[in-house]
């Protein structure tokens, strides 16, 4: 588990998951990578949504776009993290719950 994002709106958890191999019992498939996703916790409506599959490599290569162009004179800041989050967000069902 590792925090990537942590802003007024928005929290952003990145998970790494052993995915089971064909009985070979280490938890890595045959290409060597995990399974895993992200969860994304909206602190202004404290709802939460889990991606993971093809929504969280999206997701991640969004992510990966943004922080590229942080260099650019006219690259993301802050607010565009927050508007690209949202978009995600707008699925959110489950109510964040404190234990």
């Amino acid at each position: 588990m590792q925090m990537v994002y942590n802003s007024d709106s928005f929290v952003v958890v990145r998970f790494e998951m052993a995915q089971p191999a064909g009985g070979d019992g280490d938890g890595v498939v045959a290409d060597g990578l995990g399974r895993g996703g992200f969860e994304i916790v909206d602190k202004l409506t404290r709802k939460e949504i889990f991606l993971d599959g093809l929504l969280a490599e999206s997701f991640s290569h969004g992510v990966q776009a943004l922080a590229d162009s942080l260099g650019d004179a006219e690259g993301a800041g802050p607010e565009a993290f927050d508007e690209f989050i949202a978009g995600y967000t707008v699925l959110a069902q489950q109510p964040v719950v404190a234990h």
